[in-house]
């Protein structure tokens, strides 16, 4: 039996926004009426939209990529001529319009080919931060036509140390110093610019190595990377306001060893006010664990997931990998029909309990896991199951606000369904079964 209490009366702090995504379900021929990507990012409230292989289908361009927003790198810099924003203002307009916030990543986006066209090194690191200087201008001050959308997060590149396959590299073409001088020069240049931004990096791959046996020791040479590139930051005093890094696993816990990996590296070089944000993340890699992300195995991994990163101070912002409708990793829509898959619906009740705000307090001693919040007119409780064979759960809920509990189960039909509603007090006891890999939404409104 899995026992769990809740009290909407302690309050634990803002909800942490763990349910954010990688790219948006961006469709070229739909111009500025991105119906999707407002109906999806509203429906599961999400945060944030990080802006890495935001790949578009006219001649596979990839949005946002600074190669492509300016494509002559030999150009004047300051001349607004020579900046090509057209798809990028179509693509983040859409991501603002749904009430999410753009989180942009500074670079290029991964090339696996046997020819690179963005991923090559910038042969001139002050002009490259020039060149981003009049991105965050254009989007943040209006500059070239711009917008005034106070985007906060800028990254400096992605996966520096990502050793591609037989081509070589696929997101970094120069060396380790190399990349460390840039972020060096990027990080300094921009944060004297707009010293209330926050700028950080650098999109590692991974600390595989930290508990994993018998890794490939390219995977052991991330760990070494992060620590080279922490001793750098510390030595030349480079502004860092947050570290972002990446995992696929099938394991939540592993998530949680990692985070604590990096929160105690910061911590320990001197970077303690640093955000930790996981910024790639998902049930496993592509290949055959494909179609597991669509049914509610992978749902329940992703809710369990975040419930526990909630209840920790180890990562600040997490974004899935990836809403892109062209990528296998897009565990969110079915491609053959383009339906949502029910792993979306798992992300969507979480999302409603992250937006009521305020979390509250949570515990239990089983394997099902919770997450509660509330708001001024409503409290809700999200029960997890993930793989546990303990089905039975007593639920104990007091200081309720809203007097109507709804309760929704999620399991691996295609929609949410509403199992019964029954008026409440303030206080109330439910027993409930959850079958493995179910997710339980309930609402007292």
């Amino acid at each position: 039996m899995n026992n769990i209490s809740v009290n909407f009366k302690e309050e634990r702090g803002v909800m942490k926004p763990l349910n954010g995504v990688c790219c948006a379900p961006y469709v070229e021929r739909l111009g500025s009426n991105q119906s999707t990507i407002k109906k999806m990012f509203t429906a599961a409230h999400v945060p944030y939209c990080r802006t890495h292989d935001c790949e578009g289908i006219r001649n596979r361009s990839c949005l946002v990529d600074i190669p492509k927003v300016f494509p002559n790198f030999d150009a004047d810099e300051n001349d607004p001529n020579n900046y090509d924003f057209h798809y990028s203002d179509e693509y983040i307009g859409a991501i603002q319009n749904a009430g999410t916030e753009t989180y942009y990543r500074l670079g290029c986006s991964i090339e696996w080919g046997s020819k690179k066209y963005v991923s090559l090194m910038p042969t001139d690191f002050a002009k490259w931060a020039r060149i981003c200087e009049h991105v965050i201008m254009h989007y943040n001050e209006g500059w070239a036509n711009g917008f005034n959308y106070n985007l906060q997060y800028w990254e400096i590149w992605n996966e520096p140390e990502n050793p591609g396959n037989t081509w070589g590299p696929s997101q970094w073409s120069g060396t380790e110093e190399e990349f460390l001088e840039l972020y060096k020069t990027a990080s300094k240049y921009l944060k004297s610019k707009f010293p209330a931004l926050k700028i950080g990096g650098y999109g590692s791959c991974g600390f595989y190595a930290i508990n994993r046996e018998n890794v490939h020791e390219t995977r052991q040479m991330f760990v070494q990377y992060f620590i080279d590139f922490l001793t750098m930051c510390k030595k030349e005093n480079c502004p860092m306001d947050f570290f972002t890094w990446h995992i696929y696993t099938g394991s939540p816990e592993e998530i949680l060893e990692h985070a604590r990996f990096v929160r105690e590296k910061l911590d320990e070089f001197g970077f303690n006010d640093a955000e930790s944000h996981l910024n790639e993340w998902n049930y496993q890699d592509e290949g055959t664990v494909y179609m597991c992300k669509h049914t509610m195995d992978g749902g329940a991994f992703l809710t369990k997931a975040m419930t526990l990163m909630q209840h920790t101070d180890l990562v600040d912002k997490a974004m899935y990998y990836s809403m892109s409708s062209m990528t296998l990793y897009n565990g969110f829509i079915d491609h053959r029909d383009g339906t949502p898959s029910p792993s979306w619906y798992a992300y969507v009740a979480y999302g409603h309990v992250y937006h009521l705000g305020t979390g509250v307090s949570v515990n239990y001693d089983g394997d099902i896991h919770a997450v509660a919040s509330k708001n001024e007119s409503e409290s809700a409780v999200l029960l997890t199951n993930h793989r546990c064979e303990d089905d039975k759960v007593t639920l104990n809920v007091d200081g309720i606000v809203g007097k109507k509990a709804v309760v929704i189960y999620n399991t691996d039909e295609k929609h949410m369904k509403e199992e019964f509603t029954f008026t409440v007090k303030d206080d109330v006891i439910m027993e409930l079964t959850i079958p493995q890999n179910t997710v339980v939404l309930i609402k007292f409104i």
